[in-house]
């Protein structure tokens, strides 16, 4: 027998340990509950909620309507931690206009004027701040938004990322135009815009230093053109959602609970690039649930599909559109996909972020 002495037990420190699904219950903050999935969803309405108040906060939007004088207003706001700073197809700085420009345009405005907030950390290199400032400007002209304010705080070394940035953006919503998942029906159809899962795996490809054969580029992108292009043909669209983080199984999953309906959609309809479903295929992802930052899903009357696709199809960030589903009144407040071989599979809000730090 071996003398144990010689060879002592390894002490495990279990409290250092991170896991990708953490138990609901943990006392401290885990990445999940930045994700988009059911970790956020429980630390907003179960701390931020309550000691916020307010019918307006309540309606958990990507942007908020209001009313002032006379006008309506949607205003939105959002933080973006993205790592790396650059990746294929764009970068933070993108990432800060089109982000918020899309939230505004989930509500039908169009984006006038944003906020720019910058956190930097000390040592960062003064020409990546200059990139970054530059790709943002470029951005909001690029979406006809204007930078009307800023503010710029300086954190120690290491104590941050590089760079973090906040924006916060505000539009003006057409009269006529109501947007929110409780207008939804059964019988509605679902209809995405494009591809799905680019923008997630072309920040994993280059943080991880993985290569799938070919470069996959970020869909990300300013919608509000695409969304005017959609109001032009009805103002009775129902709801518009941004598949960010949680992607495309998030944002149906938030629609359907809100609305109460239940969603059915159809795999093999769901646009895919092939790139994208190689690369999910060889690291076990599910391209439902990966972000995209260009896309967006809306639920369009039975009776003005049609229409709506095809204006959606003639504008540029839309010929990839496509039918991929319906609003049912079958299992209420559920998504369930139907698979291409005949069977059903429920499509569940996810726990956490399958990549984090994805914006």
């Amino acid at each position: 027998m071996s003398d144990t002495t010689d060879h002592p037990v390894p002490v495990l420190d279990l409290e250092a340990w991170t896991c990708p699904a953490p138990v609901r219950d943990r006392p401290r903050v885990v990445m999940g509950h930045g994700g988009g999935g059911v970790l956020s969803a429980e630390l907003v309405r179960q701390i931020f909620a309550p000691a916020f108040g307010g019918e307006v906060l309540a309606q958990l939007g990507d942007a908020a309507v209001l009313s002032l004088g006379g006008a309506r207003l949607a205003f939105s706001t959002d933080s973006y931690v993205v790592r790396p700073l650059f990746f294929p197809g764009g970068s933070i700085g993108d990432l800060a206009v089109n982000g918020t420009v899309n939230d505004l345009a989930m509500s039908g405005a169009r984006a006038a004027y944003l906020s720019c907030g910058f956190i930097l950390e000390e040592g960062v290199e003064l020409d990546v701040v200059r990139r970054v400032s530059e790709a943002l400007g470029a951005a909001a002209r690029t979406a006809g938004v204007e930078v009307a304010t800023g503010d710029t705080k300086v954190v120690e070394a290491g104590h941050g990322d590089g760079i973090y940035i906040n924006t916060a953006g505000i539009g003006l919503v057409p009269a006529g135009v109501d947007l929110r998942p409780q207008r939804v029906v059964p019988g509605d159809v679902v209809i995405v815009s494009g591809a799905v899962g680019a923008h997630g795996v072309a920040v994993m490809s280059v943080r991880e230093g993985l290569e799938f054969g070919v470069e996959v580029q970020s869909d990300c992108a300013a919608l509000g053109g695409l969304v005017e292009a959609m109001l032009g043909v009805t103002r009775d669209l129902h709801v518009l959602r941004d598949p960010t983080r949680g992607g495309l199984a998030a944002a149906l999953n938030e629609i359907a609970e809100a609305s109460g309906a239940g969603v059915v959609v159809r795999e093999r309809d769901v646009p895919v690039p092939p790139d994208v479903a190689n690369a999910c295929a060889i690291l076990g992802l599910d391209p439902m649930y990966i972000a995209n930052e260009g896309k967006l899903v809306a639920f369009v009357p039975r009776e003005h599909a049609d229409a709506v696709l095809e204006a959606m199809r003639a504008h540029p960030l839309g010929a990839e559109s496509a039918i991929i589903g319906e609003a049912v009144e079958a299992h209420p407040g559920m998504v369930v996909a139907a698979t291409g071989l005949g069977g059903t599979r429920v499509v569940d809000l996810p726990i956490g972020e399958q990549l984090p730090r994805i914006c």
